[in-house]
């Protein structure tokens, strides 16, 4: 899945990038294009056997794959909706579940899509009555949840693939990530006082962005004192974390259903390590979605520990067929439902306002 990772103010940055950076990421996709095309041309013998695999598709093990990547998505959802009931705010799973669907779109098909995706949510939270301060709170927190319960997924891998010998030389990596997850936990320990030495990052944020508006030190004070009145349970966090780990578990599940699709062997001790691998090379911002990364990265990793070479292709084929192919089309029709539905209410509520009650007075 979409992985979260940067705010919604952002978005204006990315927009006034100077234009050297954006041609240099098109001249860099191209040459990574034309690097897997020329590595693709040197495969075909695998690429053949991939093809005889999906030639022999076992239906039942597909359906399973759909749904599994679906209930992912469905997890994603709940761990929003769990974190804006904690500041008071309800909404709906399954508008929630499109408000997901909608984001992955967007982050998976345009540029700075994680910063756009951030964006719409931000703007949907809105919608549901949340303030500036929550929808913020909840697009961090749903970040560093996710983050969370992939390190602890990624850390179980390694110590599962300890015993093959291999760890792909991610020792680092993930230590290094369960380390800033530790740091962050500090952060939010100490919010209060990290809230109360953001003055000058208030003052930052106007003169780049021209936002928040007011003195910086009333912001500051207003926002602490409302981050203050956010206060999630343990059981809050601990649901929000649960449905954290099942959008990954879930997805991984997805993942496994498409080795048995194809009715390959599935390498159990190293599946979880290259999962969790993949997933970090999606954040890459290299290609929308990581894609040709994540394929790359999670066939290679998943051969290493024993998997087929023609078996492992088609395996990842079909996990990438609904992991990011089939989502796209879908996420944009649940853009679409909800921006038509944001319109029609916006429509009823002019008609409802205070202007058009005068226009239906009588003149006098």
């Amino acid at each position: 899945m979409a992985d979260l990772s940067a705010s919604a103010a952002a978005a204006p940055a990315a927009a006034r990038r100077p234009a050297w950076w954006r041609v240099g990421k098109v001249v860099v996709a191209l040459g990574l294009a034309g690097l897997a095309a020329w590595a693709v041309s040197g495969k075909s013998g695998e690429l053949t056997g991939a093809g005889a695999y999906l030639a022999h598709l076992d239906w039942a093990w597909l359906a399973f794959a759909a749904a599994t990547e679906l209930v992912s998505y469905v997890a994603f959802a709940a761990m929003q909706r769990r974190l804006l009931q904690a500041g008071d705010v309800s909404a709906g799973l399954a508008p929630m579940t499109g408000i997901t669907l909608a984001g992955n779109a967007i982050q998976n098909s345009l540029p700075a899509g994680v910063v756009l995706a951030a964006a719409y949510a931000f703007r949907q939270y809105r919608r549901f009555g949340a303030d500036d301060v929550l929808s913020g709170w909840v697009v961090v927190a749903m970040t560093v949840l996710s983050l969370m319960s992939l390190s602890v997924l990624a850390a179980a891998g390694l110590a599962m693939a300890a015993s093959t010998g291999s760890a792909l030389d991610l020792v680092g990596v993930i230590l290094g990530l369960v380390g800033i997850m530790v740091v962050l936990v500090v952060l939010w320990s100490r919010r209060e006082w990290f809230l109360g030495h953001a003055v000058r990052a208030v003052r930052l944020s106007q003169w780049a962005l021209h936002r928040p508006a007011g003195d910086p030190h009333h912001v500051v004070h207003a926002a602490r004192a409302r981050v203050s009145a956010i206060s999630p349970s343990r059981r809050d966090w601990a649901v929000a974390g649960a449905m954290a780990a099942g959008n990954w578990v879930f997805d991984l599940a997805c993942l496994i259903a498409a080795f048995l699709a194809v009715n390959a062997s599935i390498p159990w001790r190293g599946m979880l390590l290259a999962y969790a691998a993949a997933q970090l090379a999606t954040n890459l911002p290299i290609t929308p979605g990581g894609l040709g990364v994540v394929e790359g990265s999670l066939t290679i990793a998943l051969v290493a520990f024993g998997g087929g070479e023609a078996s492992t292709v088609a395996a990842v084929l079909v996990y990438r067929l609904f992991n990011f192919w089939a989502m796209i089309p879908i996420g944009w029709g649940a853009w679409g439902v909800l921006a038509l539905k944001a319109r029609r209410q916006d429509a009823a509520g002019a008609e409802r306002g205070p202007a058009a009650l005068l226009r239906k007075l009588p003149a006098s």
